[in-house]
Formats: structure tokens, sequence, C-alpha cells
């Protein structure tokens, strides 16, 4: 299994790159996000990548961020979406975008990628709804980012259990700050004092969702 290539980029295409490493060049596709985040022809990049195995057909598809990974592989575990519309959707909304369109349980903003229809858009968020928190927990890096000491909303949340410190941990990780997403955590957390933290980052997105 290949699950990261480093070298160097030498030749860029609509929905793929070919990276040469140690002289062995690699076509790696990529979705439109990821292609538009990486360096010029000729420069050195890396990628997170994941095989695709059929019998007769091998395919590397590659990701800026352990969490873009992550979200390819549990799309294609959705019947019905393939690899060329875990692309679109995560070209569409990225890694963040499709985490808080699945915990918030927005098949609409799903829908919005190229060729991807309701009936299964509505299945993406039904069958994905309670594996969003981990990968939200995983950032940018593939590894929980905890809440700071520096942070002094986040001791409103920090004694309340595991369930409010990893959706506190998964709204950081979605670019919310500390005091809004400590705020938003501990109101969800008192409607429902024993709500699990799929259930918590639901209800603080809501909260920290633009008026209107």
């Amino acid at each position: 299994m290949i699950g990261h290539l480093s070298g160097r980029l030498i030749a860029r295409a609509s929905d793929h790159v070919v990276l040469d490493v140690g002289g062995v060049g690699y076509v790696v596709h990529v979705s439109d996000r990821t292609l538009a985040a990486l360096p010029g022809v000729g420069e050195a990049t890396a990628l997170h990548t994941d095989l695709l195995v059929r019998e007769d057909l091998l395919q590397l598809f590659g990701f800026t961020t352990m969490a873009e990974k992550e979200w390819h592989r549990l799309l294609m575990s959705v019947q019905g979406i393939g690899a060329k519309a875990s692309m679109a959707i995560l070209g569409t909304l990225g890694a963040d975008g499709i985490s808080r369109a699945i915990a918030i349980g927005d098949w609409a903003a799903v829908k919005a990628a190229p060729g991807v229809g309701p009936k299964i858009a509505q299945r993406v968020v039904n069958e994905l709804k309670d594996k969003a928190p981990a990968v939200m927990a995983m950032g940018s890096g593939g590894a929980p980012i905890q809440p700071t000491a520096a942070a002094p909303a986040a001791s409103l949340v920090q004694a309340a259990g595991d369930a409010q410190a990893e959706a506190l941990s998964a709204l950081g990780n979605l670019g919310y700050g500390p005091s809004d997403a400590a705020r938003a955590v501990a109101e969800a957390a008192g409607d429902d004092p024993d709500a699990e933290t799929a259930d918590l980052i639901r209800a603080a997105l809501k909260r920290l969702a633009p008026a209107g």
C-alpha cells in the first residue's frame, strides 16, 4: 500500500498530477481543491495517498491532509459513491466543509457537488453522521488538537467530560475561536447533559451558524 509520496511535481492536468519520486513518475488523482493548493511544475511537494485496487485498474488518489484522506475512504464506503463522486464532494466542500455538513445534517451542501443527487447526498449524511466527530478531531495533521490552557473559555467545558472536550477540539479544528466554541458547547451541554460528542457538535454548530 502506498500511503505517502514526496517528490517533484513534473506535470499537472485537470484531475491529476504526476510526481517524480526517485526517478519514478506516479500519476496521482486529486480534487480541485488539492490541485489548487499544490505548487507549480518543477517544485517539491508531498501528498498523503490512497491506492484503489481493482482487477483491471490501479489508481492513486492524493490529499493534502490526513483528514481529507480519511473522508475519501469514508465516502467511498457509502453505496453509490465511487472515487469520482468522492473527489467531487471533497473538491466542492473540502474536509472541513464535509465535516460540518455531515455533522449538522446538511445534505443539500453535499448535493452541491457535481454528479451527486439528493438521494445519494442524504445517504452520505445518514451513514456517516456518527463518524464525523472522529475525523473532525484529526485536524490538519492527523492527531487531535487539544484545548489549550491559555484559553480561559475552555475551562467552561473541560471539566464537564470527554464528550464536551472532544466537541470543543473538533470546533477548534474547524476554525472557531476558543471562546465562541466553548460557549456553544457549554450551551449545548446545558440543554442535554448526557449528549454524546456527535450530538454536541451538531448542536454547537447550529448555535454558531450565522443568523438568517
